[in-house]
């Protein structure tokens, strides 16, 4: 018998959870470890944010699914893992808190033969003071978030109708942040309820971002082949912003929020002030905190994560210049280096290099998007990681590992530019590799594969993918057959 432990319940460890469930027979267990109650489809939210769905629309509770396909669960946080076991047993073992109201507080040390760490973010709201919900900011990172965000949305609509003037500001809370992609969503979301809600004259909405260059997105930007001509996501995204009457700040790092009051620094090594109404800031992810011992007590975090709290993996993170930097370089199989059953996947492990070029402001501030691991690649890797412990514990620990690298993967995102089934608009696009790769494409990537487009049925795309990823994660009847 197997004991499988995942840590997080996010699209990277739900999935790998539900394949390990399916490809395993009875006699081996598999057990999710996660602090919330709830699995959150976390880029319906952004349509939380601006009222066109409720929370019940992006939510459900997870034991029910759990429960049905046989799954163990334990709502509680993980704070440490031993990988090497400890003096009582050799197997890997696991320290949890539990978060759940009738356990809250009491722990327990799990022991495992394979764990995928599949954590997620921890929201760092406290990297720019004043940012977030607690602070003078909204969020929409969490259902929860974008209901309040919601909340003061309505009240400024309410005031623009009342004819007072009002700013409305969206984008990246720090200079290292990612997830450039829901402030794009959220910014034209907002933008289109002003316009439905017939005060968008009134009101001046700002795009704050740390990209250089708009279409960035944390990939660098992406070369599109339209028609035999070539364009650019920025040239592309940069016709929108145009239409919608939407300003752009590019280059930008938040360093403190006040009410009412955005301080911030740009890559001139200037320093502005902007004034706002309202603002939704996406704030930097760092990796959740969890400590790492060895058999004897000795403390190997520092061996097991890199400094951001991510943990590492099969990749080169030999620090380098820009120029030398190579597709190569990312991970494959998510394994922890040194360990055949222990693995990171999703947000949880550690990039070997951003994929967007670093910057530097003037005064040595670094404004440069972190590399995005979300959405699609994250699904597809949990289920890879899933594919080699179900090889492992049938064939043998020999078992070759399935892989999955960034540099290989391609990924499709739809961005919502508006909800409603007639009146909607998204951004639809592809991109393949996610990490571009110039030794074997001239643009990094491959142009037939890679493009881009804007309309209604891009609207009606999301709205069909909320549904169709809700289902699967659902786990009804032919889930497995709906592709990550």
């Amino acid at each position: 018998m197997a004991e499988v432990v995942i840590l997080g319940a996010g699209v990277s460890g739900h999935t790998a959870a539900l394949h390990l469930r399916r490809m395993l027979g009875r006699e081996h267990n598999v057990t999710v470890v996660t602090p919330n109650a709830n699995w959150n489809w976390i880029p319906s939210n952004i349509w939380v944010g601006v009222g066109e769905m409720a929370k019940k629309d992006v939510v459900f509770p997870l034991a029910p699914i759990y429960a049905r396909k046989r799954i163990g669960f334990r709502q509680a946080k993980a704070t440490a893992i031993h990988p090497r076991g400890d003096h009582e047993d050799p197997r890997g073992g696991v320290d949890i808190e539990f978060t759940s109201p009738d356990r809250v507080g009491a722990t327990e040390l799990l022991r495992y033969d394979y764990l995928i760490n599949a954590t997620g973010p921890k929201l760092r709201f406290e990297a720019t003071e004043g940012m977030g919900p607690d602070g003078f900011t909204e969020s929409v990172c969490t259902a929860d978030h974008a209901v309040e965000a919601n909340h003061k949305l309505r009240e400024v609509i309410a005031t623009l109708k009342a004819g007072t003037p009002q700013t409305l500001v969206v984008g990246m809370g720090h200079g290292t942040c990612t997830c450039e992609g829901a402030a794009f969503e959220y910014v034209f979301n907002v933008d289109h309820e002003l316009r439905e809600a017939g005060v968008r004259d009134l009101a001046r909405v700002v795009y704050l971002t740390n990209e250089a260059a708009l279409g960035d997105f944390g990939v660098d930007g992406m070369v599109f082949d339209q028609q035999g001509f070539q364009t650019t996501s920025e040239l592309w995204t940069g016709s929108l912003f145009r239409e919608r009457g939407v300003e752009a700040i590019l280059g930008a790092h938040v360093s403190k929020v006040e009410a009412g009051l955005i301080h911030y620094e740009t890559l001139d090594g200037t320093t502005h002030t902007l004034g706002f109404d309202f603002a939704m800031l996406i704030p930097p992810f760092g990796g959740v905190p969890l400590k790492a011992y060895d058999a004897d007590g000795t403390d190997i975090t520092a061996e097991i994560f890199a400094p951001s709290g991510f943990m590492k993996v099969d990749a080169d993170y030999t620090a380098k210049p820009y120029e030398q930097w190579r597709a190569a370089d990312w991970p494959t199989t998510y394994a922890a280096p040194g360990y055949d059953n222990l693995w990171a996947v999703g947000i949880a492990f550690a990039p070997p290099h951003q994929i967007s070029r670093p910057r530097k402001s003037a005064n040595g501030t670094m404004i440069a998007p972190s590399p995005p691991r979300t959405g699609m690649p994250s699904g597809v890797m949990g289920k890879t990681v899933a594919m080699t412990i179900a090889d492992r514990i049938k064939h043998g620990p020999r078992a070759e590992a399935h892989t999955a690298s960034m540099a290989r993967m391609g990924a499709a995102c739809v961005a919502s530019a508006g909800a409603g089934l007639t009146r909607g608009s998204a951004a639809a696009m592809t991109m393949l590799p996610v990490v571009p790769d110039y030794q074997r494409f001239p643009t990094g990537r491959d142009e037939r594969e890679t493009r881009g487009e804007l309309g209604l049925h891009g609207h009606w795309v999301k709205l069909m993918l909320h549904y169709l990823f809700i289902y699967k994660a659902k786990a009804r009847l032919g889930w497995q057959l709906i592709p990550e």
